[in-house]
């Protein structure tokens, strides 16, 4: 007898890990690879998506962190177990801290292992481990799982107020194999993941209500504001409104920075003065100084808050009218009230104050970015940077460290939205690189990186991954010879030969870092060939990188650079 039995199709837990991506239209990992994370990432790339490949797990974290900013799907990050999931584990923090969506899958070791603590290679409890630090954590087990997993993980991610979430493989999974049939079947495709949640009217009207009442009203734009792409609501509100907006670092350019209603050149002065403040996307944490202190000045203040998570109302101040629902929704219904009649534009009492203090100090900055100091400071250094930002628009900005954050955030003017990425709301340094390929990967346009000397050592080696996926990054490295300045003196009374805590090596090049990895390099030490250099690297599209020798006395300790620090509010 002949033996018609026909051979049943098998698959596995690798091959269901990427169907199931690549079925929620997911293209792009970023990572880190090794044993088991290295044959998923092959087949990643033999099935056509894009995998991009760090030399440190936390920089691939924050590249895919910003992705989710940029695209509103969650970014992808791969990872081996215990120290690669550790490096990770603080990009993912830092993305739930800011609201971007990301996912932090890792191999770990088998559960009866851990849980016994009998000593395997890379033992940790990654699962537990993570919880405190994301939106959610889940675990996979059953190769028939992986697409429910990857479904609730997606869904966790984007949905309500996004967040990082950590999945969990054990190695064991992936070797698991199944009828290739049934674990097509066991595919989910995520339908809404983030669906509209609509304002109550009550609360609409109670916001429009203030805003009628107000004599001086203030909107303030968060990242929150950029990420939900409401772009065309949130310029209708603004101008039909007529209010003046202060957008905070990085929900710059959701207006153009040149915007008449902007209000970034008076900003202590509209955040004492105003008596209504409209919160879009934003949160009264440390950068606001928690919406109270002598940053608000004396004139009681009425907040509306749009937010999408109830639990942010009243954490640090008494909210008059929040308003609960998505961005885009909650403008909209703005909108709507204010096309129905009955509201006035602020008067020209408080628009024209606002624009005498502006031009003041816009004339004064001005008078500053003109000087031309030998060697370089951070103003003149900047000025050249604002410049080529003017001509080309649609370049993104990346942008860290202490006085070279402070100072580019007021002096670089951003176009376009979600284009200007730092270091956001825990103010962590080493995101420079990880963000510019981010960036790099999912715009595919070209990126300049404006990272102090010391923000930079954070993440210097994925040079060598921009160079290798030859990517259109311009790191512009403000070199001063250490953190803040490099002047410090030497406080050990015991070592005269003893290192000031604060100083790095004097006169680094590090231009030749990149030049050893087939990028260019420039040295500059004036305006003149910043701006040639600058000019140079976007027309040659290659990864470039520009150290900008600065005078190592330009520089303040951040606490104290009170005129820009954003808890300060001064201007």
């Amino acid at each position: 007898m002949t033996d018609t039995t026909q051979a049943q199709e098998m698959t596995d837990g690798f091959h269901l890990v990427i169907d199931a991506l690549k079925h929620n239209d997911i293209d792009t990992i970023f990572g880190l690879v090794g044993i088991p994370i290295t044959d998923l990432c092959r087949l990643a790339q033999a099935q056509g998506m894009k995998f991009i490949g760090f030399r440190h797990e936390q920089h691939a974290g924050n590249a895919a962190a910003i992705a989710g900013y940029m695209t509103k799907k969650p970014g992808i990050c791969m990872t081996v177990s215990a120290p690669g999931f550790l490096n990770g584990l603080t990009a993912l923090a830092n993305a739930t801290t800011n609201c971007f969506p990301m996912i932090l899958i890792s191999g770990s070791s088998e559960r009866e292992i851990v849980d016994l603590q009998q000593g395997d290679y890379e033992e940790m409890d990654q699962l537990n481990a993570a919880k405190p630090y994301c939106k959610a954590a889940y675990r996979i087990n059953k190769a028939e799982d992986i697409g429910i997993g990857i479904a609730r993980a997606i869904r966790s991610a984007v949905s309500g107020r996004p967040g990082g979430v950590y999945l969990d493989l054990p190695a064991q999974l992936l070797a698991q194999t199944l009828d290739a049939a049934h674990g097509k079947r066991s595919l989910v495709k995520v339908v809404d993941a983030a669906p509209a949640q609509l304002p109550a009217p009550d609360s609409v009207q109670r916001a429009l209500d203030v805003l009628k009442g107000a004599k001086k009203p203030l909107i303030l734009l968060g990242k929150g504001a950029a990420y939900a792409q409401a772009d065309a609501d949130i310029r209708a509100l603004v101008e039909k409104s007529g209010i003046p907006y202060l957008p905070m670092s990085m929900a710059k350019g959701l207006l153009p920075d040149t915007h008449a209603q902007s209000a970034s050149a008076a900003r202590s002065f509209v955040l004492a003065e105003a008596d209504v403040v409209l919160l879009i996307g934003a949160r009264l944490n440390w950068l606001l100084s928690h919406g109270k202190g002598k940053t608000w000045g004396a004139i009681p203040k009425k907040f509306i808050q749009i937010d999408i998570s109830p639990t942010e109302i009243d954490s640090n101040v008494a909210i008059a009218a929040p308003l609960i629902g998505d961005i885009g929704s909650c403008v909209q219904a703005l909108v709507k009230g204010i096309d129905a009649g009955g509201y006035q534009k602020p008067s020209a009492e408080w628009t024209g104050a606002i624009a005498e203090r502006k031009d003041k100090n816009l004339t004064k900055m001005a008078a500053t970015l003109e000087q031309n100091p030998s060697p370089m400071n951070f103003h003149s250094a900047l000025r050249v940077i604002r410049d080529v930002v003017k001509a080309n628009p649609e370049i993104n900005i990346v942008n860290e460290g202490a006085n070279t954050l402070d100072y580019a955030r007021s002096i670089v003017d951003m176009y376009q939205p979600r284009k200007r990425f730092d270091s956001g709301t825990w103010g962590i340094m080493g995101i420079g690189m990880g963000f510019a390929i981010g960036a790099a990967v999912i715009s595919k346009k070209p990126v300049i990186a404006i990272e102090g000397d010391s923000a930079f050592g954070f993440s210097g080696m994925e040079l060598e991954t921009i160079c290798r996926y030859d990517l259109p990054v311009i790191t512009v490295v403000f070199n001063n010879n250490g953190v803040y300045k490099g002047t410090d003196p030497n406080l050990n009374p015991n070592d005269p030969k003893d290192v000031p805590v604060t100083s790095f090596v004097k006169g680094a090049r590090y231009d030749k870092m990149i030049e050893a990895f087939g990028g260019i390099g420039y040295n500059v030490e004036t305006p003149e060939e910043l701006d040639k250099a600058l000019k140079e690297a976007l027309a040659s599209g290659k990864p470039t990188l520009i150290n900008a020798v600065i005078d190592p006395n330009a520089g303040t300790e951040s606490g104290r650079l009170t005129n820009l620090n954003p808890q300060s509010g001064k201007k």
